[in-house]
């Protein structure tokens, strides 16, 4: 349920967000005799999420299909915590952000990864995602309109 979770705040919508995390899942069924380590087959699968995330957004870029944004569903404790016009802004201001802030901010806070597991999934440095997330958080003050 988190990888999908993962896929809908990256691309807006349920349905390709489940799309992209089974296709996900099948890439790593076909290709598992070459994954060594089975304590990295998730940081395999969530690097697979992402990609196929990226590859959504760049075709709607293009013009193939306009997501609708992310909403928790009502009731639920996601949007219990969320609540509101705040939600909605938060959610805005974090959608604007360049798409490697977006996700190591994504990876970092709305699913408690360690720094190198964000890394892991993203492929890149432990370094370079704490960099990037102090990025993308001050960059999310300053949409907010608040003070860094």
């Amino acid at each position: 349920m988190g990888l999908v979770r993962l896929a809908l705040l990256m691309v807006g919508d349920q349905a390709s967000a489940e799309d992209i995390v089974q296709e996900a899942f099948e890439r790593t069924h076909a290709g598992r005799s070459r994954i060594r380590d089975a304590d990295k087959a998730l940081a395999y699968v969530r690097s697979s999420v992402l990609n196929g995330c990226r590859s959504t957004l760049r075709r709607r870029a293009r013009g193939f299909r306009r997501g609708v944004p992310y909403e928790p569903p009502a009731g639920s404790a996601e949007s219990a915590a969320l609540v509101g016009e705040e939600r909605r802004e938060v959610l805005l201001a974090l959608r604007a952000l360049p798409r490697r802030q977006r996700e190591a901010l994504t990876l970092r806070y709305y699913f408690d990864l360690p720094d190198q597991e964000v890394a892991d999934a993203m492929g890149i440095g432990a370094s370079t995602v704490r960099s990037t997330i102090t990025r993308g958080l001050a960059a999310l003050a300053r949409a907010l309109g608040e003070d860094a």
